[in-house]
C-alpha cells in the first residue's frame, strides 16, 4: 500500500488512529495486506456487505442492529476480521448508522471522497483488506471531535470476555 507518511491523522492525542492514503492512490491501486479476487469476496459476503465493502455503498439509516449494541467489547470489519473501533469510543450519534469517536490505532485509513461534488466527505477503509466501512466527519463529540459514521453490515461484532 502506498503511503504518504507526512498525511498521518492523530486522533485525540491517543496516537495513530488511522492513516491518510496519499495523494493519486486510488482504493483499486492500493495493496492490502488480505486480498481476494471479486469471486471470492462474493462468496464470502452477503449481497449487501458485497455492496458496501466492495462497492463503497451506503445502508439505509436505522437498518443496522449494531447502532444500538451497548455491550462491552470489539467492532470488527465484516469482510476480513480486522478489529476496527472499541465500544468504548462508541456513541449514539441519532443519525441511525453506528458512530464512533475514532478507530483503533493503523486499523482503518482514510482518504478523500469526492463522489458527490457539492459534498467532500472523508471515506473510511479497513486497512487490511480496503472494504469501505463509511465516513469520517468533524461534528462529533470529545475528546476527538470527529465522528465515523459507519455501515453497521460492513462490521461484526466481538463481545468482551468476563
Amino acid at each position: 500500500m502506498q503511503l504518504d507518511r507526512r498525511a498521518v491523522l492523530g486522533l485525540g492525542g491517543v496516537g495513530l488512529a488511522a492513516v491518510v492514503l496519499g495523494t493519486g492512490t486510488s482504493g483499486a491501486e492500493a495493496r492490502y495486506p488480505f486480498q481476494l479476487s471479486d469471486a471470492e469476496w462474493r462468496r464470502r459476503l452477503s449481497p449487501e456487505a458485497y455492496r458496501i465493502l466492495r462497492k463503497a455503498g451506503t445502508e439505509r439509516p436505522g437498518s443496522s442492529s449494531l447502532d444500538h449494541e451497548r455491550r462491552r467489547g470489539t467492532f470488527v470489519c465484516a469482510g476480513c476480521g480486522n478489529p476496527l473501533f472499541s465500544s468504548a469510543d462508541k456513541f449514539d450519534s441519532g443519525t441511525g448508522w453506528p458512530s464512533f469517536t475514532r478507530a483503533l490505532p493503523r486499523r482503518a485509513v482514510t482518504r478523500p471522497d469526492r463522489s458527490i461534488p457539492v459534498m467532500p466527505r472523508t471515506e473510511c477503509l479497513c486497512a487490511r483488506c480496503g472494504g469501505h466501512l463509511g465516513h469520517v466527519f468533524d461534528d462529533g463529540p470529545r475528546p476527538t471531535g470527529h465522528r465515523w459514521c459507519i455501515n453497521g453490515v460492513a462490521l461484526r461484532f466481538t463481545p468482551a470476555q468476563g
